[in-house]
């Protein structure tokens, strides 16, 4: 067949005075083809009739009705589910090749008989007007920390007109890292923009007599910056989908760039979150001009930042621990019974009683977790051994591997009192150093002394460091043994 391309070639051939012959063979089609279009003057594919019979026989013809009304009641319905259906119906009569035809036919159902599918509409964002973000998760890319898995999100902020982005790592969506995260974009960008939208997370929303408002904190937080907040319906999140797409390319550039990297490992948080930053960086380049026309527009920042932490009340319980944000903390035993402030930030907590911090410690993510410091508890403890086997928090109180293996093996050699002495070491931990008592403890196991309190006090008390666990010794080695072997095998 004759193509409209070859025919145009043809006509502009033939009207550069080259001879229909030679036009003919340049554009290959014959002669006689070749007169017949030129002397019609134009292409003849409009005079075609549209191709609209079958060329081969339609193997489902018979079960067609069957297959629209499966498709008309449920439109999911996938063809290679409807081919396995039709194969158990009609054993024999269909075969795993004709499987393409019907996937044709179904597409074909789809596009000219199936249920509108959804619009999705395009968005004319003006310069300066809107930001959008999110949290999303980084903890799939395995990146380490000193080898140690680090579970981690991050806080990702896009001007929706340029595509400017940057971000912060945090480790929840709470309101302190949604506030500590905005604030912090905001301020690297300099500027703020009329509008701000976010999904709807429950540290900005909440459902109010069968309507949505924003917390209060998250309203004084858009006051502070003069921002208009919006929030998405729940489940739509292609409503936020500029700050979702760029989503998608962060991690992608992400995982490109840990790959170049050679590895996912880092030195520490302030190592990778420098990575991070410079990445932002290489991102953010191509975007200076759009950028400039958007802090054009911004409004000016306030004189300081809000500040992200909340104050909450707390009564030390008998058990020596508070309760916050549904998770449990421990504190000095000597503050049982009294009631404490604690302030909550983005990654820690502070224990105040009257004017006096009394205790820091890292803020729990989730929830029914705890984190107890057997510091506070340990000199009861020791006062009271049998509450340790069934102790709730036990787990906590190995603060390393070789705790633990003392705490078996001490038990193993003295049932009986194997349990007061796990005890005594910690306490011994407690007043001395962690540290010191671990390196000892590595020293009694590598050397196979017997796992007692006494020996541990005794390398305490040397005046000389305990050497370090890379500290390996390894003696000379005779050869003369080998050729020892070498002789008697060959003999």
């Amino acid at each position: 067949m004759v193509s409209d391309l070859q025919v145009r070639k043809l006509m502009k051939l033939l009207s550069s005075g080259v001879p229909l012959s030679r036009a003919a063979l340049t554009v290959g089609i014959d002669a006689k083809t070749a007169r017949r279009y030129r002397d019609a003057g134009a292409s003849l594919s409009a005079d075609r009739a549209p191709h609209t019979w079958r060329t081969r026989h339609d193997p489902f013809a018979a079960v067609r009705d069957e297959l629209r009304a499966m498709l008309t009641v449920n439109p999911g319905l996938q063809a290679q589910t409807l081919f396995a259906y039709l194969q158990r119906q009609y054993p024999g009569r269909f075969v795993p090749g004709q499987l393409r035809t019907l996937q044709r036919q179904v597409k074909a159902w789809r596009a000219l008989e199936g249920p509108d599918k959804e619009v999705f509409f395009p968005q004319d964002h003006p310069p300066g007007e809107l930001a959008a973000s999110d949290f999303c998760h980084l903890t799939p890319l395995s990146v380490t920390l000193a080898g140690q898995p680090f579970d981690h999100l991050l806080y990702h902020f896009v001007l929706t007109h340029s595509n400017w982005e940057t971000g912060v790592i945090c480790f929840s969506e709470s309101f302190e890292s949604l506030s500590f995260g905005l604030q912090a974009a905001l301020w690297e960008l300099g500027g703020v923009p009329q509008r701000h939208r976010t999904d709807s997370l429950s540290a900005a929303v909440q459902p109010l007599e069968g309507r949505e408002a924003f917390t209060r904190r998250y309203q004084e937080l858009l006051a502070h910056y003069g921002l208009a907040g919006e929030h998405i319906q729940p489940g739509k999140a292609h409503e936020n989908g500029d700050v979702e797409q760029r989503h998608h390319r962060f991690k992608v550039a992400l995982d490109q760039a840990l790959m170049l990297r050679g590895s996912r490992d880092f030195a520490d948080r302030a190592e990778y979150a420098g990575f991070l930053r410079e990445l932002f960086a290489q991102l953010n380049a191509p975007r200076q001009g759009r950028l400039l026309t958007e802090r054009a527009r911004l409004r000016s920042l306030p004189p300081a930042r809000l500040d992200v932490a909340r104050w909450l009340g707390a009564t030390v319980g008998p058990a020596s621990t508070i309760r916050v944000l549904a998770n449990t903390y421990s504190v000095p035993s000597r503050l049982i019974g009294a009631g404490v402030r604690v302030k909550v930030d983005v990654e820690q907590l502070e224990v105040w009683y009257g004017q006096r911090r009394v205790e820091q410690l890292p803020r729990l993510r989730g929830r029914d977790q705890y984190c107890i410091n057997y510091r506070h508890v340990i000199g009861w403890l020791v006062k009271k051994p049998g509450a340790f086997p069934h102790y709730r928090y036990r787990a906590a109180l190995y603060p390393t591997s070789r705790f633990r293996i003392a705490y078996d093996g001490l038990v193993a050699q003295q049932p009986q009192r194997g349990v007061r002495e796990y005890l005594r070491l910690l306490h011994l931990a407690a007043r001395e150093s962690e540290q010191r008592v671990d390196d000892a403890l590595r020293l009694l196991l590598a050397t196979e002394q017997p796992l007692t309190v006494l020996g541990v006090q005794q390398l305490l008390a040397r005046s000389q460091a305990l050497p370090p666990a890379t500290a390996v010794h390894v003696g000379p080695v005779d050869l003369h043994r080998y050729d020892a072997l070498l002789a008697g095998e060959a003999a």
